[in-house]
């Protein structure tokens, strides 16, 4: 065979499976979100997106101040990433669990994209039979909504409602802002109505199903990236028991924190968890990322390079992003934080993590215009 011809079956191969592995489960998804998802598959062998839960809305000691950020306030660029969460949307409330005001939250989201961020949605949801919280476990509530429960009318106006916000959300042309949606997150944890010994994962296989589908084909929306997540797993097994199949999901993920200053211990075990992830995505064609991170008050000044770097370097995940930056919390008497801020003792261990090329913010995916061909 000659070198042209290994040239181009070379080339088709690659193209071909790339194109294959950037195949949303969407099939009318929108131009943009379709070149999120493409652009995505294309940096994660090169990149790792950094994000950050709330970034625009609050920091440690401060609040809802234009165009700030602690991410930014010590490295002059703001994360890639951007988490929110649509807790109490359901209820119609005005601010969501976290007390930040939707309209706020629609607006950062709207400033996040302008400029080149990705925009991540979770959602914890009240439970619908009971009427308590979402960490509410005492009643196997997802047979109750499912079609033919009790809850379940009650359960489609409480998704017509984060439809209707997350419809609300467009860019500066009037397009729909691509939304990587996290539902039902940490789905083998115990804590919430949905996790662990609280349904069947058949119940729960119909459950995430019916939520797509809806969302999807009865409320318009097709600017979903779909993402599917667990908490800290033992194996492929225990990743995939509730998983809804192949045609349900475009990404998979999980969330794991350190409690402990055992760093070595978490770096190891992480490692052993991300490499069972990006396993199982790349066979499946779907993106994989760290969907939730960190170390509260990240009291190890060398956190970011000694600790996260070492379990992501060379791991071929999309983004990992680190929880929200509370501060002192009165509930839990304690502060209560997961990114640095001006003056935290591992500023100067973030500035460093910050400059490795691997790891990239807003500036980077600016450039690269994530979102278009």
């Amino acid at each position: 065979m000659s070198i042209i011809k290994i040239f181009f079956v070379v080339f088709f191969v690659a193209f071909f499976g790339q194109v294959k592995a950037q195949q949303l489960v969407d099939p009318k998804a929108t131009k943009e979100t379709v070149a999120l998802y493409r652009n995505l598959h294309l940096l994660s062998g090169k990149h790792i997106l950094f994000g950050h839960q709330d970034d625009l809305a609050y920091g440690v000691n401060w609040k809802y101040k234009a165009k700030r950020s602690d991410i930014k306030d010590i490295v002059n660029d703001y994360p890639a990433v951007y988490g929110w969460d649509l807790g109490h949307i359901e209820k119609r409330a005005s601010q969501n669990l976290d007390g930040i005001p939707f309209d706020k939250m629609r607006q950062f989201i709207r400033e996040g994209y302008s400029r080149g961020g990705v925009i991540t949605l979770s959602w914890h949801l009240d439970n619908p039979l009971t009427g308590g919280s979402t960490w509410d476990t005492t009643q196997r509530t997802v047979a109750a909504i499912l079609p033919g429960g009790v809850k379940h009318e009650l359960f489609k106006t409480w998704l017509d409602r984060a439809a209707s916000f997350m419809r609300s959300l467009k860019g500066a042309k009037g397009e729909s802002i691509p939304l990587l949606f996290r539902p039902f997150h940490e789905l083998n944890g115990d804590w919430f109505w949905w996790g662990k010994n609280k349904t069947t994962p058949e119940e729960f296989i119909n459950l995430w199903k019916f939520t797509i589908n809806y969302l999807r084909n009865e409320q318009g929306l097709h600017n979903l990236i779909i993402v599917y997540n667990t908490n800290s797993f033992a194996d492929e097994t225990e990743f995939l028991e509730k998983y809804p199949g192949d045609d349900m999901a475009d990404v998979l993920s999980f969330d794991k924190y350190q409690f402990t200053a055992n760093s070595q211990a978490f770096i190891t075990s992480t490692r052993a968890e991300l490499e069972i992830l990006v396993r199982l995505a790349k066979a499946k064609n779907k993106l994989s990322a760290f969907a939730e991170t960190g170390y509260e008050a990240v009291p190890d000044p060398q956190w970011w390079t000694k600790t996260l770097w070492p379990i992501v370097k060379d791991i071929p995940i999309s983004y990992v992003l680190v929880w929200r930056n509370q501060g002192y919390m009165e509930s839990i008497k304690k502060m209560h934080y997961y990114a640095p801020y001006k003056g935290q003792v591992s500023e100067q261990d973030f500035e460093k993590f910050y400059q490795i090329p691997r790891v990239i913010f807003e500036k980077t995916t600016r450039k690269k215009n994530i979102y278009q061909y």
